[in-house]
């Protein structure tokens, strides 16, 4: 008999190898996007997710660069694919891939992907909901409400041009301008009016007659206005006393984050579009945030997004993760969560169907939050077994054909990728 033949040989970390990457396109999770499978020679096979609204290229032009590879060497084959990727969705088959290589790496080793990242900070990671916008504060803070009452103590609403539809003299602006989503900010020339201010004061007062104070609140969606509307806004929203003001000018406007800090009393926050640490380092710089804010399927996976909250923690700065994707972007950024000590809390806009959504993954609790927290898993990888068939199949985009359906078109796919001659 063969010395092996009562041992498990399912996973030889240092002889793995990476045989074939399929994707599964999905929508209502709660927005379109795609889970990637990793497989391997052993038969482990590690999960990511691309951004929602990134395309599934983005990730399948990456497998011909990893077949044949060892998953476990997550590092390498990071520094190896990191070059496809950009800032915001375009980072998303870069950010899948980590995520998948992580999830693989503390399968085959048989740990928690935040052991792989140094070890963990809490056992329960805070998580803060979205909940859709209402025109009427007084509505918008019974849902708020209603929100605590679940067990949330962290919320966000949107605050912005949008309250403010329809409404005579609150904003000025060029034609074309408020209907745009492809101008930046200081080039729209939109101004908020004083009246638009006094009513988006008082529906935020509104909301925070519902809420109290001892739940903090954060603030999103202002609209395209230049700087100068934003301190004006900024300043008269800074009596009510909000988390954040999250993404109100551009995060490449490094310097005019800065000015809106000094100018504001309340947390600035930005960074759910922003790719590696590189893209941080001004912002850190200026201290021109007091919230850095990525989004782990944008900003290079488990390990770089670690690596950004350990350069904030060097500024003074804390870190909160924007996530709005299934649960398998959920749990690796729960990894992140739990490996980075100056983590805040964890976005989730899923509230609403959080049984379905929970339900995606197998062998975690269902509902995932509880008590306004997800726990964070002892199991190996990003801590979920596997995932639900007949959920899979509800979520699938019916027009994008069989999910983790074959992909050998992509199989050798190449070009000379060095950057230097």
């Amino acid at each position: 008999m063969s010395p092996e033949a009562n041992v498990s040989t399912a996973s030889r970390p240092s002889s793995l190898k990476i045989t074939d990457l399929r994707v599964a396109r999905l929508r209502g999770t709660p927005f379109h996007s795609t889970l990637i499978r990793i497989d391997t020679d052993q038969g482990i096979s590690g999960y990511g997710e691309v951004r929602d609204g990134g395309s599934p290229t983005y990730a399948l032009m990456l497998k011909s660069r990893l077949l044949g590879q060892n998953p476990c060497d997550v590092d390498r084959l990071f520094r190896r694919v990191k070059q496809f990727g950009h800032h915001a969705r375009q980072a998303g088959g870069v950010c899948a891939v980590e995520m998948a290589l992580m999830d693989l790496a503390g399968r085959a080793y048989g740990v928690p992907a935040y052991q792989l990242a140094g070890g963990r900070f809490r056992d329960r990671v805070l998580c803060y909901c979205d909940t859709p916008t209402v025109d009427d504060g007084r509505e918008m803070g019974r849902r708020l409400r209603q929100r605590m009452e679940e067990g949330f103590a962290f919320l966000k609403m949107d605050v912005g041009l949008g309250v403010l539809r329809g409404r005579p003299d609150c904003v000025i602006a060029p034609p074309g301008m408020l209907e745009s989503s492809a101008v930046m900010h200081p080039f729209t020339g939109i101004q908020i009016t004083e009246r638009g201010i006094g009513l988006l004061c008082e529906y935020v007062a509104a909301v925070r007659g519902e809420t109290g104070y001892e739940v903090p609140l954060a603030a999103d969606h202002f609209g395209h206005l230049g700087l100068e509307s934003c301190i004006r806004l900024g300043r008269a929203l800074d009596q009510f006393s909000l988390a954040w003001y999250e993404d109100m000018i551009p995060w490449q406007l490094a310097d005019q984050y800065q000015r809106l800090s000094e100018s504001v009393e309340t947390p600035v926050c930005t960074g759910e579009d922003i790719y590696l640490k590189e893209g941080f380092a001004d912002l850190f710089g200026r201290r021109a945030i007091a919230v850095a804010h990525p989004d782990l399927a944008s900003a290079g996976g488990i390990l770089e997004t670690k690596k950004i909250g350990d350069a904030a923690q060097d500024a003074g700065i804390a870190m909160a993760l924007h996530m709005a994707m299934s649960p398998v972007a959920a749990m690796a950024s729960v990894q992140a969560a739990a490996a980075t000590e100056n983590f805040l809390v964890l976005e989730n806009h899923s509230v609403d169907d959080l049984e379905r959504w929970s339900s995606l993954v197998t062998g975690l609790p269902v509902p995932l939050i509880e008590d306004g927290h997800i726990a964070v898993p002892e199991t190996p990888g990003l801590g979920f077994e596997g995932l639900d068939e007949e959920v899979l199949r509800e979520f699938a985009d019916p027009g994008a054909g069989e999910p983790f359906g074959p992909t050998g078109g992509w199989d050798s796919e190449t070009s000379s990728d060095r950057l230097w001659s």
